[in-house]
């Protein structure tokens, strides 16, 4: 008899090297075409081979918002991904393993499938192809379309021919056993839908790439770094076809100064790295500030400091963000909170890096940027959903009159001329300049130039209160406790929330997209009325719960609320359990104030 349930996580344990995140990654797209949405995890060793692979995919029959918490189902390739899992296995879950690798498991009273993929990818001379047969095995036991199969096979890994046919056997002849061998109903079983919405299948890379470039992005410059690569792969990939231009450039100073130089000739430019690379990029970041020329640089954020844990997640980098410098240059920062939010604010960086002629840095990490989720077709964003800006670019008039690049004006904007424009010659200077762009180091023009891009960010704030995207809200308005926090950890925290109010605990919770400059209207209107927040983050200092102090400090003392930090710095993301009891803990200190 089957559970009932709307998701089920399926881990998959193995070794690098082996095909263990392709056997997830097939899996899932199995499940996605016949209709069950998906969300995965990956995190993996920074070895090229060997070590243990964890990959995890949570599919449902309804939108799913998080990785979950522990295994319902877990795939053992390796005694190692037994063995490892088995204090984050579900006690009514379900082992499926290869008997050759996992011998005799003891699975404590839970169900087991035993399905000898090293022995049947033997017998047609196709060891490589065990992962394969797990994932045939998989399609059968979860009542998965064959043809399906087949068709995602074909389409993934159809580029390597000579080995196509053994492929596809490999998922023929996992079927086929455990069809054989296991015909009872799946305890896990979740009904395929008759007719599945259009929806696409994208990691948060991939987003992000596609977003810059419904953006406008036409020129990238990088250098591959983890877990930032496949934005870079994926511009690779598909800027070309958009008339743009990429160039994987010696290292991150050359890719930030040739964006900037990119920018400078008229084009939007990008670059994406991690935080290593970003602590590479500080003076080029610096350089567009005082220049006033539009860049958009995506980081994805990994355990650290120094080298750290590369393939790990972790949200350290905002301090870096929002106050890496030398000096007060402008910048702003922008925080998506899932994979499709990765499309859309990139297109919001691209918006206010070319109007605000600013750069723009945009946090993503490790388990969003390499995650997978079905996702709606992108809605239309335009005058819609937010607006999309352009680069203010003088007037013939003004032109053929004093131009001046960098004229003071009051909301700090003056407008970019591209070279070749008649009349619009100018010098982009490193150093303080006057409103020509000549070098001048006086200091009534220092102080008014720094006055200057200073304004260009609060014209930028003003503008941002109009926009719906800047933040996101939900939950029990103006409820006594609330939950603020950043990132990819909004799906965890969705789902803690859902918990407490099937409880009947009333909690809100708010995510800003824009880090820099703060919402700070949004924020006083939320923590209005509010005894205690809960800041749940993925670094080891709290560093978004001591923004919150620090800049609203005169909020929370003048209405005594109290901010409780929940910091996790594990490589790993927050499981629901960690958010939900975090919440009630908090409930209940405050609830005896």
């Amino acid at each position: 008899m089957g559970i009932n349930t709307r998701t089920v996580v399926v881990r998959i344990g193995g070794e690098a090297g082996e095909g263990t995140v392709t056997l997830g990654e097939v899996f899932t797209r199995i499940a996605a075409r016949d209709g069950l949405e998906v969300y995965t995890f990956r995190t993996y060793p920074a070895e090229i081979k060997g070590g243990q692979v964890l990959f995890q995919t949570r599919l449902g029959t309804e939108r799913v918002l998080s990785e979950g918490d522990a295994a319902d189902v877990l795939v053992a390739m390796n005694l190692q991904g037994w063995e490892e899992n088995l204090n984050d296995f579900h006690p009514h879950g379900v082992l499926i393993y290869d008997p050759d690798a996992v011998p005799n498991p003891e699975t404590h009273g839970r169900q087991a499938y035993p399905v000898p993929v090293t022995k049947i990818s033997k017998s047609f001379d196709f060891v490589r192809g065990k992962n394969l047969v797990m994932v045939g095995a998989l399609a059968w036991i979860f009542r998965l379309k064959l043809e399906t199969a087949r068709a995602v096979v074909q389409k993934s890994m159809g580029r390597h021919a000579e080995v196509l046919e053994k492929n596809l056997q490999a998922i023929e002849e996992g079927f086929n056993y455990a069809r054989e061998h296991f015909p009872e109903i799946f305890p896990y079983e979740l009904p395929l839908p008759e007719k599945s919405a259009e929806r696409l299948l994208l990691s948060g890379a991939e987003a992000m790439a596609l977003g810059a470039l419904e953006a406008g992005c036409r020129f990238f410059a990088g250098y591959p770094i983890t877990p930032a690569t496949t934005v870079m792969e994926t511009m690779a990939r598909y800027l070309p076809m958009f008339g743009g231009t990429l160039v994987q450039a010696e290292d991150e100073i050359a890719s930030i100064n040739m964006a900037i130089g990119a920018s400078y000739g008229g084009l939007k430019s990008m670059t994406a790295t991690s935080g290593p690379g970003l602590s590479l990029m500080i003076e080029g970041l610096s350089m567009a500030s005082m220049a006033e020329i539009p860049v958009v640089v995506v980081n994805v954020q990994r355990a650290s400091p120094s080298t750290g844990m590369p393939t790990k997640t972790s949200q350290g980098d905002l301090f870096l963000s929002l106050y890496g410098g030398h000096g007060d240059g402008p910048r702003f920062v922008l925080a998506p909170d899932s994979v499709k939010d990765c499309y859309y604010q990139m297109i919001n960086a691209f918006s206010l890096a070319e109007h605000f002629q600013t750069p723009v840095i945009v946090l993503s990490d490790q388990a969003m940027a390499s995650r997978v989720e079905t996702i709606p077709y992108p809605e239309a964003i335009c005058g819609v959903w937010s607006e999309c800006l352009e680069r203010i670019l003088p007037t013939p008039e003004q032109l053929e009159q004093d131009y001046r690049r960098y004229r003071i004006t009051e909301s700090g904007l003056s407008p970019m001329a591209i070279p070749g424009m008649r009349g619009g010659m100018y010098l982009a200077e490193s150093l303080e300049h006057d409103e020509y762009g000549h070098p001048a180091q006086s200091p009534e023009n220092h102080k008014k130039m720094m006055q200057k891009r200073a304004r260009i960010v609060e014209s930028a704030r003003k503008h941002l209160v109009n926009w719906d995207s800047s933040v996101r809200r939900w939950g029990v308005a103006n409820a006594k406790f609330g939950i603020m926090g950043w990132g990819s950890t909004r799906g965890a925290v969705r789902e803690a929330m859902e918990r407490l109010a099937a409880e009947g605990v009333g909690i809100e919770a708010l995510y800003p997209h824009t880090l820099l400059p703060m919402p700070d209207q949004a924020v006083a209107e939320f923590l209005r009325g509010k005894k205690a927040i809960l800041v749940p983050e993925l670094n080891f200092t709290s560093q978004f719960a001591r923004v919150i102090e620090h800049r609203y400090y005169k909020q929370l003392d003048a209405r005594d609320i109290h901010v409780h930090m929940l910091a996790k710095e594990e490589g790993v993301p927050f499981k629901i359990e960690e958010i939900y009891q975090a919440a009630r803990n908090m409930i209940q200190i405050e609830g005896g104030r």
